[in-house]
């Protein structure tokens, strides 16, 4: 298993600096989750959709087996406080789903599986290390969360074949 993620890149950075090891590694599986930090760096929309159409349309020349390709939705950070930082909480919530949708058509086009985690991100808002010390990002028991969420999503696809 190789996780090339980097705290702080945006998509650009994930095209310059990673996707060529991704394609170089020939992988059985892919997952993608990248647009906080372009949201943070203020992208445009449309800026966002022309890197990720990339990212997915080079991933997409893998030919991967169907399911083995899971785009994953941006969380809704806007409640954590530190995006106060960032601009209007209810700003940030409008342009994440914004960018969640142009992904969300874009992974469809291509047939790669949709996992959202925008509710997950939320459902446990203020609890004990939902959210980091540097309270912004996820604690490790939203992330343990949010895999919850993804293993149902990608469950039965992944062992239906498996079993074959």
């Amino acid at each position: 298993m190789t996780n090339p993620a980097v705290n702080g890149f945006t998509t650009e950075d994930l095209i310059a600096n990673e996707l060529g090891l991704v394609e170089r590694l020939k992988p059985e599986l892919v997952t993608i989750l990248i647009g906080v930090n372009d949201l943070v760096q203020g992208r445009s929309l449309e800026s966002y959709g022309k890197s990720l159409a990339t990212i997915y349309d080079r991933v997409a020349t893998l030919q991967l087996e169907p399911g083995r390709v899971v785009a994953i939705s941006i969380p809704n950070w806007s409640v954590v406080p530190a995006a106060a930082n960032f601009g209007d909480p209810g700003r940030l919530r409008r342009l994440t789903d914004d960018f969640n949708g142009f992904a969300q058509k874009e992974a469809q086009k291509r047939a790669f599986m949709w996992v959202d985690i925008t509710s997950v991100s939320t459902s446990r808002h203020g609890s004990p290390g939902w959210i980091s010390s540097d309270e912004l990002h996820p604690g490790d028991i939203q992330y343990a969360a949010w895999a919850d969420v993804i293993w149902e999503a990608v469950r039965e696809p992944w062992t239906d074949a498996a079993d074959a």
